[in-house]
């Protein structure tokens, strides 16, 4: 892998020295590493371990500044064929976020601190993956940030023991110790805390020494200046040494006897704490976010609650006094360092988490029209999930037709567009944009292409959507095709998007996934009106829907058909919706057959059973013949006012009606001339006829 690390500088810190750190491990295990920074003095380490640092201003919150880094960033993207991203601080996250954007490149963030509420920071959520160094920091994550738990990867920090294994000096009865701090002189850590705390520990151990190692940020050197002029008030000066930033901190600790965290904030972790215990120093720290979990109080350590210089004071003199307490705290933690922060620990575990991002992919398909219409899309799931196996693919759809999908094996997730309560106008398109944004979408395809479906899709903030580049805000797709090769069948239609993602399926079969259940349902329905399991019977869909009364067969046709069929000991099922009644009221009336009443008494996969139970099929271009060729029932479709060379559902038994008129297909829910001339031309001789040949096909079959 070519990974890439982006963070503001590389000075000494336990941020810095952890890239450094897996630089290393990255090119040891035969992965090629690269570091954008504003610099720093770990530069060298880097390049001499084999990394490869490039210098752009990434620490400055400036605009202009961020716009040139974008740039830039994405050069080196290219250049240097990145495959991720690693993001370990706020600046450089909005800069390689929007790079990432540009050019795909997989992006993943690690949280070194407890970022306050803004949304400065919430960059680093926005990751597939966020690693944390700590539960606490992850808890903060998933509550203040909205990171969902399962994007959340625990991965502490580590310690590389070659640099701490240095032999420590014994902790003896003498009175000459040192106590050392170590981190940023920043008012987070308590540093006038600690000092404070000095002040009664020099009064057990006149001729200790104090070292505050690390220094102030340019914008803090006031506060660093109050800690000396504090130190001169406490009667410290003999004692402390400012020591400032250092590099050779493993010589340092050995010297060391009780090293201090006195940190009053949330602590991520507390990377200094395991590196002091790798080089047989015991600790006390306060009792702050990530800490407790390094620190098992009165096992590997002692924990005090912050801002209380007394009990700091107290801890440290008792470690200083006990030498026996001491080493056993210090074995103890030796112990713990083995089994979960050594540098083998952290890298091995973050390269699992490169992998995974790597692999998995998230995919949201778009198709949030009619029942009939999701069916079709039943396709091109199906080549999505064979060419993307380990991907997490999501599906919206509308309210209506979401139990279509519920069993599809082909999805992961089915999102529910309900355009008439939550979802409904601009503030719950809004709504639904937010919630899209936390799946961390890599593709949408847009199967819907109007202004809604693409919208939505540019606001979920995915990188790559792919769809129809049409006059409905097309220009919203950053992956638009020109719908220019003229009508065609919608299962084709869609498979011209699949192919920009690089996929060419072949097989255009709907399917349906009708359950155990939804069959014995459609059983016990058929025996409630005498229908016997060997009955041969013939589905007729009673009306198309009420927008499209164009489409519908005559009922008196259908009832002429149903006396055909009883002639010759064949009964008809006759389905419909609720609002279809009527009509099966009214069809009752004038055939002197006795068809079986289906009639608003199923649900869309009990229908599903229930066509798949017929030895043939009729219906006019509506969502039951979608059905029908789902569930490989024999079907005659009959075509009116829409053209079927493009709503005819791809199957291997069917006949297609459509008579040709001059005014068909017109496209219209009301007949323009008042003839209905298209489907009357459909007689109830022509649709027998098809019928006694499908049943003779099937019979042979």
């Amino acid at each position: 892998m070519r990974i890439l690390q982006i963070l503001p500088e590389l000075h000494v810190g336990g941020v810095e020295t952890g890239t450094v750190d897996l630089s290393r491990y990255l090119v040891e295990h035969g992965h090629q590493s690269f570091v954008v920074s504003n610099g720093g003095d770990l530069v060298s380490d880097l390049e001499k371990t084999g990394g490869k640092h490039f210098k752009l201003p990434v620490h400055k919150k400036n605009l202009w500044t961020a716009i040139y880094s974008i740039k830039k960033l994405k050069e080196i993207f290219v250049e240097e064929k990145i495959d991720l991203v690693h993001v370990r601080s706020r600046v450089p996250g909005w800069i390689a976020y929007w790079a990432c954007r540009k050019t795909g490149t997989p992006f993943l963030t690690t949280c070194h601190g407890h970022y306050s509420k803004h949304l400065f920071s919430r960059v680093m959520g926005w990751s597939k993956f966020v690693i944390v160094p700590s539960q606490v920091i992850g808890q903060h994550m998933i509550q203040d940030f909205g990171v969902s738990s399962e994007s959340i990867r625990c991965i502490p920090r580590s310690v590389d023991l070659r640099k701490f294994n240095i032999p420590h000096k014994s902790i003896s009865g003498g009175s000459e110790y040192v106590v050392s701090i170590v981190g940023r002189i920043t008012p987070l850590k308590g540093h006038e805390y600690f000092l404070k705390s000095m002040a009664r520990v020099v009064r057990h151990f006149p001729y200790i020494k104090i070292w505050i190692i690390g220094d102030a940020p340019a914008k803090k050197q006031s506060y660093k200046e109050g800690l000396v002029a504090l130190t001169r008030r406490l009667g410290l000066s003999d004692h402390v040494e400012f020591l400032g930033n250092r590099r050779d901190i493993p010589e340092l600790l050995s010297k060391t006897d009780v090293l201090v965290l006195s940190t009053v904030t949330q602590e991520s972790f507390g990377r200094v704490i395991v590196e002091a215990q790798a080089a047989g120093v015991p600790v006390v720290a306060t009792k702050v976010g990530g800490v407790v979990e390094i620190i098992d109080h009165e096992k590997t350590g002692l924990l005090v609650l912050p801002r209380h210089p007394e009990e700091m004071a107290d801890a440290v003199v008792r470690l200083l006094e006990n030498k026996e307490l001491s080493a056993q705290f210090v074995a103890n933690a030796k112990q713990k360092i083995l089994s979960n922060y050594t540098l083998e620990h952290m890298a091995s575990q973050t390269l699992e988490v490169y992998d995974e991002l790597l692999k998995k992919i998230n995919i949201l398909v778009i198709k949030i029209s009619a029942i009939g219409d999701v069916i079709l899309a039943t396709p091109s799931l199906r080549a999505l999930r064979e060419k993307y196996p380990f991907a997490k693919i999501y599906c919206l759809v509308g309210r209506q037709a979401r139990e279509i999908l519920q069993r599809c094996p082909y999805i992961d997730e089915l999102i529910v567009y309900d355009t008439k309560d939550k979802n409904r106008g601009w503030w719950g398109i809004w709504k639904l944009a937010r919630k899209l944004r936390k799946y961390k979408l890599d593709k949408t395809i847009d199967f819907q292409n109007n202004r809604k479906s693409h919208l939505l899709a540019f606001l979920s903030f995915c990188p790559q959507r792919y769809g129809y580049k049409n006059k409905k805000w097309g220009h919203l797709l950053s992956n638009g095709i020109l719908d220019d090769d003229g009508p065609m069948p919608a299962v084709a239609h869609q498979f011209r998007i699949l192919r920009e993602i690089g996929i060419s399926p072949q097989n255009q079969f709907l399917e349906l996934w009708p359950s155990k259940e939804d069959q014995r349902e459609v059983k016990e329905l058929l025996q409630g009106q005498w229908v016997n399991e060997d009955a041969q019977l013939v589905g007729i869909h009673l009306a198309a829907s009420e927008r499209w009364a164009t489409k519908s067969w005559g009922l008196e046709y259908i009832a002429q058909l149903c006396d055909m069929l009883a002639a010759q000991n064949i009964r008809t099922v006759i389905t419909g919706s609720e609002k279809d009644i009527p009509l099966m009221q009214r069809l009752s009336k004038i055939t002197k057959a006795k068809p079986v009443d289906c009639v608003g008494k199923t649900s869309v996969l009990q229908l599903a059973a229930l066509i798949k139970r017929c030895c043939v099929y009729i219906a006019p271009d509506s969502a039951p013949l979608h059905i029908a060729a789902a569930v490989r029932t024999p079907f005659i479709a009959l075509f009116g006012p829409t053209d079927p060379a493009r709503h005819m559902p791809p199957a291997k038994e069917f006949r297609m009606l459509f008579q040709r008129v001059e005014c068909a297909p017109c496209y219209q829910g009301q007949c323009p001339i008042h003839t209905h001339v298209c489907m009357e031309k459909i007689t109830p001789d022509q649709v027998l006829e098809e019928v006694e040949q499908l049943m003779q096909i099937r019979a042979r079959l």
